[in-house]
């Protein structure tokens, strides 16, 4: 991360933690914050800077990413037969172990040393869950909880939207609407944890086509780093086609449904922050 970056990561970090301090200190239990930014916009990166501040201002914080709860590739594979062959790529909803993670958010009140709460991690680059020897491991209970993920908040589309394929990839691996139709329900069973949130910040993107260029820098990196499991462009392409549909209803919904959104422009240059 550049220099700029980082001092507007810290500025924003800051901003967005005074916003909420008041309801944080308050609260009686952990105090759930959720942090929804597409492909690429970052959020990894500000949760990471939020626990840093969060605990500086003497809050015990967990940072939670709902890309760790992916099912594991054989799980995918076993959906793929079942389902649809393009549940195989994870990502869309339905290939998050939901019930897992809300075990996990309801656990956490009572870790401690002797309870500790247990959460899987992802391994990217092999396309699975780490062994559980390597999961995370929570001794105390938070004050605060960050969840960050990309479809976070999302509500399900209207079934007159899933008629008409969104690309070439609906078009020719998904012809019947029976993947789109699939994830679409999964969503709804995404919606207990999305009430469970106390915020959401929402980052937002100026359009899917900056996104895309967003996610793709992020592998052209992975490549130069030869790093395993590393896409090309072509590969690319085809990865974030499986997240277009969702990707564009999530950029014209989510701001009405966020407690604040960051506006981001092409540049990842924070442009406007809006409290609802």
């Amino acid at each position: 991360m550049s220099p700029d970056a980082s001092t507007q990561n810290s500025t924003l970090t800051g901003h967005l933690l005074d916003q909420f301090a008041g309801r944080i200190a308050r609260s009686r239990r952990p105090y759930l914050l959720g942090l929804s930014g597409l492909q690429g916009s970052g959020k990894s990166t500000l949760a990471r800077e939020m626990k840093v501040q969060a605990e500086a201002r003497g809050w015990p914080t967990e940072v939670l990413s709902l890309d760790d709860f992916y099912y594991s590739r054989s799980e995918r594979e076993l959906l793929a037969h079942q389902v649809h062959p393009l549940l195989r790529t994870r990502g869309v909803p339905g290939t998050h172990e939901i019930e897992l993670l809300m075990s996990v958010l309801a656990a956490l009140p009572q870790a401690s040393d002797k309870l500790p709460v247990d959460y899987p991690r992802f391994d990217k680059g092999r396309d699975t869950r780490m062994p559980p020897s390597r999961w995370s491991k929570v001794v105390r209970p938070p004050q605060l909880v960050i969840l960050e993920g990309w479809a976070l908040g999302i509500r399900p589309q209207l079934q007159a939207a899933l008629d008409e394929p969104i690309n070439e990839l609906e078009r020719s691996e998904d012809p019947e609407g029976i993947w789109r139709h699939w994830v679409n329900k999964q969503l709804r069973g995404y919606q207990p944890l999305w009430r469970k949130l106390d915020a959401l910040i929402v980052l937002q993107a100026p359009n899917w086509e900056v996104v895309r260029k967003w996610r793709s820098e992020q592998e052209e990196e992975l490549l130069a780093r030869h790093a395993p499991l590393a896409m090309d462009a072509e590969s690319m392409v085809r990865f974030l086609a499986h997240f277009e549909r969702l990707s564009r209803h999530a950029l014209a919904t989510l701001p009405e449904l966020a407690d604040t959104t960051v506006e981001y422009d092409a540049n990842r240059h924070v442009i406007a922050l809006n409290h609802s």
